[in-house]
């Protein structure tokens, strides 16, 4: 069996049921030895057996006896799963190595006795204690002769059996943080299905007034779930239903989960729906009630519901007795109202784990078992039998309320609830008509009839579209409700951050030397030449005979020519005021002092008698000995500010077993060397361990990973592994917050030389071996990363990103597929990479959302209002909407605008006055439904008035003008003209340039020629004084 044991998750639960057993409470204390034998029975769905077995190894053992002795574990199976459990036999010295009894591993002999192997085993139970009753579980009988012959052999030896199953069923039920992670997972995959498919598909049967049975309905449910886009990202094969679901409605309720949906078809006034999804064997459940058009009493009895729960849920804690906790309850209901006792569910949930039901904590009246912080129960709990007084058929008289939710007990809070769907009667309360419209359909219940289906759902159609807001309208009030939660919250956090004021880093003070002593003795010094001491990286250098020492750090470049008979070199410094650079920083520790600004130094090109060189070749050695030392310096501090803020981290616990998880013939990037080279990737104890081929080691901590990605390769050509860190580490002389391990799987380039042909036997074969190739990859990446996810009892967990809701755009020079995991968004396929935390963001806006544009850009906001913020261009305008739906889903508020904004000059704006900016306001102004837009429409108006009316004017110029002084040419110029000005707003740039070009023309033709001329050609004038008398 290639399964992996966890090991120290076997070592920790074993030891937790020796250490309840050794207390002796309750059934534990009458037991000398514990027997758990498995056998082979695909009808069983829970079985106390299985569950230990699988809250013990990972895996449900067939097939198997276990015995659970005082001193010693005996195991009994088959070869290949005794091969599997000797991952937990084999110990140092086998002999309490790890705080428990030692295990023997018994081989199960096929198609022959097993009685030597039995004969050991009660053997080992008669030696435990007094060895005289054995703890079992009761409840499970396995079929098949193996188990039989077990029975028998136990009956036979008169050994009294008790069950342990409640006292087992107390030790499993706190949960682990790796247990309760799963089960959070759970809870969230039910969640989803519910609200995205089973809601909806509600909703579209009341809509077309379908009629589907309970059965269909429920097994639509069990079909979605093998789609991962109803799974959060997970691999349907992890998922399965904890039972079939249960959907129950016209007047026909079991507040039960042990009943099955009937065939009757849904009836549209209350109905229940139960349903609950298993992922890695690990339970949860869902309860909610769908209202169509409930009457007022329904509502608020629902309403009631709502807070029995809410008060049930304060009273789960840590120590509180479950039959407490009930009649605690049950007291609320008499005292608030009394009339719903009676219709109160018997019980009010149950313990859940690995089994969906544990039998022996249950919440009623008379269980005396305590609750314990880590715990997770179902908690269930509904009204039934209620009577429906506005009912007029049959199975619209009675009807059941029915609510339910998966929750966490915590030391000293009420119990967190772990299925968050909405459930308050905005949220499941289906409203298809108008309280003014009721009187009129009370009258029309005749016409109804006759008219039938048609004429309702006509009714329907119209009263939801009046009535139920559209997904726009939706999305903008979430919005209107982010805004305001956004401000206060911004608000607020930049008022705690008021304090902290930011120290800015002094330049660091690089003294030559600290006193005279360390000054070179050189001869060049005494000659007063220029020299360079490259132990203290100074340069010595004359001023007015003295000889003077310059750090390296104070250059700021140095150049040398040749003119003439001279070599001028020429040293410049910095100073403040000068510009230091990017990264320099412009502070000084002495901005008073008095600083050099520059120096030239001049030697001859000519050489005087009895001199040995020229003089010279001293600046040409200064020259270049200057630029060394200046590189090595600058090379230097360079290392020393990629070194600058990085945390140290906690070294690696390297685990020397062989079965760890490893992944070989992997690539890193960034690489580690100029070349990129091929390793491994093996997980540890605290984190993972990347080996080149040459040896170079980088070390990844868990703890130090603050998004894990997963990047399958459909339809990508690598397939990846991405580390997005908390804190950045160093490899290849740079620091790094991205790392990723990543193989190709096909041909990134082609060859368009190539001869093609569709049917060409090598191509066909060639693409069957990528497509082999890409499914074994998957299988290779996905196995590595569950063994992972199992080491760190999933507090590592791997996001995969949703292709579907991915869109275009380019956060850096080249267009990228940019898509959403469940806490970020990304794109790792191109480098660098582009990694984005949801849990950061402010606020998003879309620059440049123009109508008869392709494109437009998105702004990421942070809620560091310090952070840079995140561009990301030319997004396709259909991507638009998806985006908006998808931030809308993530609680992050989104807007937009037709402009692009200067960002730099915003933050900073708000950095320095917080206060003044959210009194004016705050992100408000970059609403379009802002004030703006009113104003814009009223001017639009006015301008339309104001060109209709002076249009109009000047055709009654016009009229007058020709009647005074008719001819020919003056009517055409007048027309003409009258035009241009009736139709000047419909004109393009280029028409509007040729009459200004014409006009000029014109003008001047006008002062040569005479004054008739001038009025032949005139442009139309505003109304005539004589048409004013008139």
């Amino acid at each position: 069996m290639a399964a992996n044991l966890d090991k120290e998750a076997y070592y920790r639960r074993i030891k937790r049921l020796y250490s309840n057993w050794k207390k002796g409470e309750d059934e534990f204390g009458k037991v000398d030895a514990i027997v758990v034998s498995v056998g082979v029975d695909e009808e069983i769905v829970y079985a106390k057996s299985t569950a230990i077995q699988t809250w013990l190894f990972g895996y449900e053992v067939t097939d198997t006896i276990m015995v659970f002795c005082d001193t010693k574990i005996l195991f009994l199976a088959s070869k290949k799963k005794v091969d599997f459990l000797k991952q937990v036999a084999i110990t140092k010295g086998n002999e309490n190595a790890n705080g428990v009894p030692p295990i023997t591993l018994l081989t199960r002999e096929k198609n022959e006795s097993n009685k030597p192997n039995f004969d050991k085993m009660i053997e080992a139970i008669r030696g435990s204690r007094e060895g005289k009753t054995v703890g079992v579980f009761s409840k499970d009988k396995f079929p098949g002769e193996y188990m039989k012959s077990w029975n028998d052999t136990l009956a036979a030896e008169g050994l009294e059996k008790v069950d342990i199953s409640a006292v087992v069923a107390y030790t499993m039920a706190v949960k682990e943080d790796g247990e309760l992670n799963l089960m959070k997972k759970a809870a969230a995959i039910t969640s989803e299905v519910y609200s995205k498919f089973f809601k909806e598909r509600v909703m579209e049967i009341v809509d077309a007034d379908e009629k589907v049975r309970h059965s269909k309905l429920a097994e639509s449910v069990e079909k979605a779930i093998e789609e991962k886009k109803y799974l959060g990202g997970v691999d349907p094969s992890t998922v399965e239903m904890c039972y079939p679901p249960i959907i129950q409605s016209g007047g026909n309720y079991s507040l039960k989960f042990s009943v099955v949906s009937d065939k009757n078809h849904m009836h549209f006034g209350a109905i229940t729906c139960a349903m609950g999804i298993r992922y890695k064997s690990y339970c949860s459940n869902l309860v909610r009630t769908l209202m169509v058009d409930p009457p007022q009493e329904m509502q608020d009895n629902y309403n009631f519901l709502l807070q029995v729960e809410e008060e049930l849920l304060k009273e789960l804690k840590h120590g509180v007795k479950l039959g407490d906790a009930y009649n605690a309850v049950l007291e609320y209901v008499k005292k608030e109202k009394g009339d719903l006792v009676a219709k109160l569910t018997k019980n009010l949930g149950f313990a859940m784990g690995i089994e969906f039901r544990e039998g022996s904590l249950v919440l009623n009246a008379k269980n005396q078992y305590k609750l314990k912080k880590g715990m997770v129960l179902s908690v269930s709990l509904g009204f039934a039998d209620l009577i429906n007084k506005d009912g007029k058929k049959e199975e619209q008289k009675k009807y059941a309320l029915f609510v339910g939710d998966t929750v966490q007990i915590n030391e000293e809070e009420p119990a967190t609830v772990l299925t968050p769907v909405k459930k308050k009667i905005k949220n499941v309360g289906i409203f298809l008509k108008n309280d003014d419209e009721e009187d009129e359909e009370e009258d029309g219940d005749d016409a109804e009839e006759l008219l039938g289906k048609g004429a309702r759902s006509a009714a329907l159609l119209a009263d939801r579209t009046r009535n139920e807001m559209t997904a726009e309208e939706k999305r903008r009030a979430h919005q209107k409700e982010l805004a305001n939660s956004l401000n206060e919250e911004a608000k607020r956090r930049l008022t705690e951050q008021k304090g902290e004021q930011q120290i800015q880093k002094a330049r660091k003070s690089n003294v030559s030397y600290k006193n005279v002593s360390q000054m070179p003795r050189e001869r060049e010094i005494k000659e007063m030449k220029i020299f360079i001491d490259k132990k203290y990286e100074t340069v010595v250098m004359p001023i007015f005979g003295i000889a003077t020492p310059f750090h390296i750090a104070t250059i700021k470049n140095i150049s040398m020519s040749v003119e003439g008979d001279y070599t001028y070199l020429r040293i410049n410094f910095y100073v403040p005021g000068s510009s230091l650079g990017r990264q320099e920083g412009n502070i000084f520790p002495n901005p008073d002092a008095t600083f050099v600004k520059e120096i030239t130094y001049r030697a001859s090109n000519l050489k005087a008698p009895g001199d040995t060189s020229v003089p010279s070749t001293n600046l040409q050695n200064a020259f270049r000995i200057i630029k060394e030392v200046q590189k090595r310096y600058k090379t230097r501090e360079a290392e020393e500010k990629e070194k600058e803020g990085i945390v140290k981290q906690d070294s690696l616990v390297v685990n020397l077993n062989r079965s760890n998880p490893k992944l070989k013939d992997l690539y890193i990037r960034p690489n580690i060397a100029q070349k990129r080279m091929q390793g491994s990737l093996e997980a540890h104890t605290n984190g993972f361990r990347f080996t080149s081929v040459r040896g170079d080691k980088v070390d990844i901590l868990y703890n130090n990973i603050k998004h894990a990605i997963f990047q399958p390769c459909d339809g990508e050509m690598i397939i990846v592994l991405h580390f997005h860190l908390k804190n950045a580490i160093m490899f290849g002389k740079r620091r790094h917050t991205d790392v990723q391990f990543y193989t190709e799987v096909g041909e990134i380039t082609t060859d368009l030389g190539k001869h093609q042909h569709m049917h060409d036997r090598d191509d066909l074969y060639a693409e069957q071996m990528e497509r082999e190739m890409r499914h074994k990859l998957k299988s290779a990446f996905k196995n590595f990363i569950e063994k992972v996810e199992t080491l760190t009892r999933e507090e590592l967990e791997f996001e995969v990103p949703f292709r579907d809701l991915g869109f275009q755009g380019a956060p850096y020079r080249s267009t990228c597929l940019l898509q959403p995991t469940s806490s970020s968004l990304v794109n790792v396929t191109e480098w660098p990479p582009f990694v984005v935390t949801l849990d950061e963001v402010e606020l998003v806006h879309f620059e440049r959302v123009q109508f008869h544009l392709k494109n437009f850009d998105v702004v990421i906001v942070y809620k560091d209002y310090n952070k840079k913020v995140t561009m990301i261009n030319a997004v396709p305008v259909n991507s638009l909407d998806p985006i908006k739906e998808w931030l809308n889903s993530c609680d992050i508020k989104y807007t937009e605008g037709v402009q692009s904004l200067n960002w730099t000059k915003i933050m900073k704006t708000i950095v320095d006055d917080p206060e003044g900016f959210f009194e004016q306001g705050g992100w408000s102004f970059l609403d379009p439904e802002s004030e703006g837009s009113g104003g814009e429409e009223d001017s639009e108006s006015e301008m339309e008035d104001e060109t209709f009316n002076p249009s109009a004017d000047e055709t009654e110029v016009e009229e007058e003008d020709s009647d005074e002084d008719y001819s020919s040419e003056t009517e055409d110029s007048d027309y003409s003209a009258s035009l241009g000005s009736e139709e000047e707003s419909g004109k393009d740039w280029d028409e509007l340039e040729e009459e200004a070009r014409k006009a000029d023309k014109e003008s001047h033709y006008e002062d040569e020629d005479t004054s008739n001329k001038k009025r032949k050609n005139r442009t139309p004038l505003p109304p005539s004084k004589k048409k004013r008398r008139s």
